[in-house]
C-alpha cells in the first residue's frame, strides 16, 4: 500500500503540510503506532496456530484469537481503502483491502491475519526504506547549527541561527559548524566542506575568503561577517534543489500514474475469470492470491527507489541534479562541449617557468621577484607568492614600494633597487641590454611574461599561464572510454591559446575567439548533427551556452547563485572527474530501473499465473509479495554506494588555491638550490 504514495506524495505535500499521503491515508509519524498494532495482531494470529496445534483443530479459543488478530491487522488496510474511495481515487490499496476481505469471507481468519500481516510488514519496511533514503540526503544538507555566537558592542551573545541578518559578525570556534555564509574578517582555519563540494580534503581559509553554512571549522578561531543567512545560504539553496528534484518525475513514472486508475478494474476482471474457471473448491483462495500478486508494489517502486538512491549518491559528491529526468538524459549524452577558462583551466595565473640570467639561481630570482610584488594584489603577485610559499623561499620586506597599474612595480630589496614588470616597463626605467633575446616562449599561446631587474641589470624573467586542471586529461580520457564520441572546447581566448590547452588535456577539437553568441551557435550546430550535447562551463558568462545544450553543467557552483540556477546540473566543486562519474551513474541508474521493471512485471505475471493454477496459497502469496518489493528496494540501494572512490580522490594540485599547480619544471629547478 505504502508504495502508491511514493509517486504522489510530493504533489500533495502542499495540501498536507505534515507529509500525509493522500493515497495511503497515514504518515510516517504513525509508523511506530502501526508497528505496535501489527505486532499485537500477529501475536493473536500465532496464538491461534499454537492452540490448534496443542488442542483439537477448530478450538473456539483459536477461532476467537485468529478473528481478533485478523481484525487488528486488517482494520488499517480496509480503513485506508475506504478513505481512498471517499476521496474519489482508485489505487492498489483497494486491491489489498479486497484480498483481506475475501480471506475473511472464506472464514479462515488465520489466513486473513497472515495476509494482512505480510502486507502491513511490507508497507512498514518499504516506508522505512524510502524514508531512510531521504534521510541520507537530509543528513548531507541539514548540518546548519541552530545557534550562533554573534558579536555585539556589548560582547558575545548566543542567538538562534535563523535570527542572523546580513552584516552580523559571528565567531566560529574549532569544531563549530558555520551558521551562515560569510566572509572571514579575522583568523585562519581549515574547513571541512564535504557537505557543499563533496571533497573531504580540508580547505584552508584566511581573511577575505568565503565560508559556507553547514561546513565545519576544524582549526582556529575566526570572526565572520554574514553575507547570506537562512534559506538564502548556499546550503539552503542546495537543500531546496535536492528536495525539489525528488518531486520531479521520469516520463515512465507519469505513465504509471496515468494508468493506475484502469489497473484495479482490470485486476478485478481477471480475478472474476479465475473464480469462474477454477471452481468453488479452490476458487476463493486462488482469487485472493491473484489479487495479492496483482498489487504492483515492486513495479511502482522500480523507478522512485532508484532515483532517490542516485540523487543521494550524486549529492554526496557535490553533484546537484535539479530534475530526475536529467539523470536519464545524462545516459544518452555522446558529446561534451567545455568552456576553457575556469572549467578546463584553473582560471588563475600560475608560475610555469623561471628563467634566471647572469648566474642568478632560480631560487634567488623567485625571492627577488616575489619580495618586490609582496604588497601587490595583481594575479602575477599572487602566483609568485604562492610558489615562494610552496618552495619555502623566505621573502624579505620590500621598502619604498610603488606600483604602476598594468605595467610593473618598484621596491627596495636588501638595499637593491628592484623592478618587476613588462619588458617595456624595464626599458622605460633605464634597464639596458637585449634581455628579450633569451625568451623562448610565445605570448600569443597564453603565456604572460614579466621581467626582473636589480640595480639596472635584468636578472631573469618569469613565465606564467592559466594552468590546466590536474585531472582534466584523465577526465576527458574517461569520457571517451565511456563512449562519448565528440569532445570540444570553446573559448573567448585567442586560437593559439585554445590550441595549446586542448593539446595539453587531449581534446581533439578547440575553437578560440568565441563570443557568447558564437558559443551558442556552435552548440546548436553540434546538436543539429544528431549529437546529445552536454555543455560544461562556470555558469556565469556561459549561461546562454549552458541553456542551449541538452544538459547544462555548471562547474564550481558553491557560493554562486548564478551558477546554481543557470544550469540543469551543478557541480559544487571543480573536480572534472565528476563528469564521467555522472555518465556512469546515469547509465547504472537506467540499468537498475530496467532490472526492477523486468523483475516487477515478471513477478506479477508469474505470481498471478501460479495463483490461478492453485500453486500458491494466500499466505505464501502475501509473503512473496513483501519479498518481491524488498528485492527491488535493495537492488536500487546499490546505487547509493556509487562514486565512493571519488570521495578520497584529490588532484595532485587542488585548483582552489591561486597559482596552483606550479609547473614541475619550475619546482624542479628550485629544489636542488633549496636543499
Amino acid at each position: 500500500m505504502q508504495v502508491t504514495s511514493l509517486l504522489s506524495r510530493h504533489e500533495h505535500d502542499h495540501d498536507h503540510p505534515h507529509g500525509e499521503s493522500c493515497s495511503c491515508g497515514h504518515d510516517h509519524e504513525h509508523a511506530p503506532v502501526r508497528l505496535r498494532q501489527t505486532l499485537v495482531g500477529i501475536v493473536f494470529v500465532l496464538n491461534a496456530f499454537i492452540v490448534d496445534w496443542a488442542f483439537e483443530q477448530g478450538h473456539t479459543v483459536a477461532s476467537v484469537s485468529a478473528l481478533l488478530g485478523a481484525i487488528t491487522l486488517g482494520y488499517p488496510i480496509i480503513w485506508t481503502a475506504i478513505q481512498d474511495i471517499r476521496k474519489g481515487t482508485l489505487s492498489i490499496n483497494e486491491l489489498v483491502a479486497i484480498a483481506v476481505l475475501a480471506a475473511f469471507a472464506s472464514g479462515d481468519y488465520k489466513t486473513a491475519g497472515v495476509v494482512a500481516f505480510f502486507m502491513l510488514i511490507g508497507e512498514i519496511i518499504e516506508a522505512r526504506t524510502a524514508e531512510g533514503a531521504r534521510a541520507s540526503i537530509e543528513s548531507l544538507i541539514k548540518l546548519t547549527p541552530t545557534k550562533a555566537r554573534r558579536i555585539t558592542p556589548q560582547g558575545e551573545e548566543e542567538v538562534a541561527a535563523k535570527d542572523l541578518a546580513i552584516g552580523d559578525v559571528i565567531r566560529i570556534r574549532p569544531g563549530d559548524n558555520v551558521a551562515a555564509d560569510g566572509i572571514i574578517l579575522t583568523g585562519q582555519g581549515s574547513f571541512n566542506q564535504a557537505t557543499i563540494t563533496g571533497e573531504s580534503l580540508p580547505a584552508d581559509k584566511k581573511p577575505g575568503d568565503e565560508v559556507f553554512a553547514g561546513t565545519q571549522n576544524l582549526t582556529g578561531v575566526l570572526e565572520i561577517k554574514v553575507s547570506r543567512a537562512g534559506v538564502d545560504t548556499t546550503l539552503g539553496r542546495v537543500r531546496e534543489l535536492i528536495l525539489a528534484a525528488e518531486k520531479t518525475k521520469l516520463p515512465i513514472m507519469k505513465i504509471v500514474d496515468q494508468y493506475m486508475g484502469f489497473y484495479t478494474p482490470l485486476v478485478l476482471v481477471i480475478a472474476a475469470l479465475v473464480w469462474a474457471f477454477t471452481g468453488k473448491e479452490h476458487g476463493l483462495n486462488n482469487v485472493i492470491s491473484v489479487i495479492i500478486f496483482s498489487c504492483p508494489c515492486a513495479f511502482i517502486l522500480a523507478t522512485p527507489t532508484a532515483m532517490v538512491a542516485a540523487l543521494s549518491a550524486a549529492a554526496r559528491l557535490g553533484i546537484l541534479i535539479k530534475n530526475v529526468a536529467d539523470i536519464e538524459a545524462a545516459a544518452k549524452i555522446n558529446a561534451f562541449i567545455f568552456d576553457k577558462t575556469g572549467t578546463l583551466t584553473t582560471g588563475e595565473l600560475a608560475v610555469s617557468r623561471l628563467a634566471p640570467l647572469g648566474g642568478v639561481t632560480p631560487a634567488e630570482l623567485l625571492r627577488v621577484a616575489a619580495s618586490a610584488e609582496k604588497y601587490s594584489n595583481h594575479p602575477t603577485a599572487k602566483a609568485l607568492s604562492q610558489l615562494a610559499r610552496e618552495a619555502g623561499v623566505p621573502l624579505p620586506e620590500p621598502k619604498d614600494f610603488t606600483e604602476t597599474a598594468g605595467r610593473g612595480v618598484k621596491a627596495d630589496i636588501a638595499g637593491a633597487r628592484v623592478l618587476v614588470g613588462r619588458a617595456q616597463w624595464l626599458s622605460d626605467n633605464g634597464v639596458t641590454g637585449d634581455f628579450l633575446k633569451s625568451v623562448d616562449l610565445n605570448e600569443t599561446e597564453g603565456w604572460s611574461l614579466i621581467f626582473v631587474a636589480r640595480d639596472g641589470q635584468c636578472i631573469g624573467w618569469v613565465g606564467l599561464q592559466d594552468q590546466t586542471r590536474a585531472e582534466a586529461r584523465e577526465a576527458l580520457a574517461e569520457l571517451k572510454a565511456s563512449g562519448v564520441r565528440r569532445i570540444a572546447m570553446i573559448s573567448g581566448d585567442r586560437q593559439p591559446v585554445a590550441t595549446r590547452v586542448a593539446h595539453e588535456i587531449g581534446c581533439e577539437e578547440a575553437r578560440g575567439e568565441c563570443l557568447p553568441q558564437n558559443k551558442v551557435e556552435f552548440v546548436r550546430a553540434v546538436k543539429a548533427k544528431g549529437y546529445k550535447v552536454a555543455v560544461v562551463g562556470d555558469g556565469v558568462n556561459d549561461a546562454p551556452a549552458l541553456a542551449a545544450g541538452d544538459l547544462g553543467i555548471a562547474m564550481g557552483a558553491a557560493g554562486s547563485e548564478v551558477a546554481i540556477h543557470s544550469a540543469t546540473i551543478a557541480l559544487m566543486n571543480n573536480d572534472l572527474r565528476r563528469l564521467p562519474f555522472l555518465v556512469k551513474l546515469s547509465r547504472s541508474t537506467r540499468t537498475v530501473i530496467n532490472q526492477n521493471f523486468m523483475f516487477g512485471v515478471a513477478f506479477i505475471i508469474g505470481g498471478m499465473t501460479l495463483s490461478a493454477l492453485s500453486y500458491v496459497p494466500p499466505a505464501l502469496a502475501a509473503a512473496m509479495h513483501t519479498v518481491g518489493s524488498l528485492i527491488v528496494v535493495f537492488n536500487s540501494a546499490r546505487l547509493v554506494r556509487k562514486g565512493e572512490e571519488l570521495e578520497h580522490y584529490h588532484p595532485e594540485a587542488p585548483a582552489s588555491k591561486p597559482g596552483e599547480p606550479a609547473a614541475p619544471a619550475a619546482k624542479a629547478s628550485l629544489s636542488p638550490k633549496m636543499a
